[in-house]
């Protein structure tokens, strides 16, 4: 039996049900929460979060992206270890835009993935 999680963000599915969503698009969803929430948002727990959405009003260079890979890298560990271990974090500027790239495996089957995040944009696949 496959397990169904509650999808990101929250919505309400045809049914009037709680929108769900699978193990994969759940743990893609846990690290763009991770990603995109900026530290001090949430009230409970102030500390989550690397910020990434304010990248986007920083001068894009190799520096920020160096510095972003390390933030990036450093955040997920710390609130997402239990469910994945990180293969490989990188962030390219290009032009205007700043790219983020996540390397992982699930530590429920191993099973090795990689996505692609942006905070000027929508997070691609």
């Amino acid at each position: 039996m496959t397990r169904a999680y509650t999808d990101y963000p929250f919505h309400i599915d045809g049914r009037g049900w709680t929108g769900e969503t699978d193990e994969d698009d759940h743990i893609r969803d846990l690290i763009h929460q991770v990603l995109f929430t900026s530290p001090g948002e949430r009230v409970n727990r102030p500390d989550f979060g690397c910020g990434l959405k304010q990248m986007v009003f920083a001068p894009n260079s190799d520096a920020l992206a160096a510095a972003t890979q390390m933030l990036v890298h450093g955040a997920l560990q710390r609130w997402l270890a239990g469910v994945i271990q990180i293969e490989r974090v990188e962030v390219e500027a290009q032009d205007e835009r700043l790219l983020v790239t996540v390397a992982y495996s699930k530590r429920s089957t191993g099973e090795w993935r990689q996505d692609l995040f942006s905070p000027a944009g929508v997070a691609q696949r």
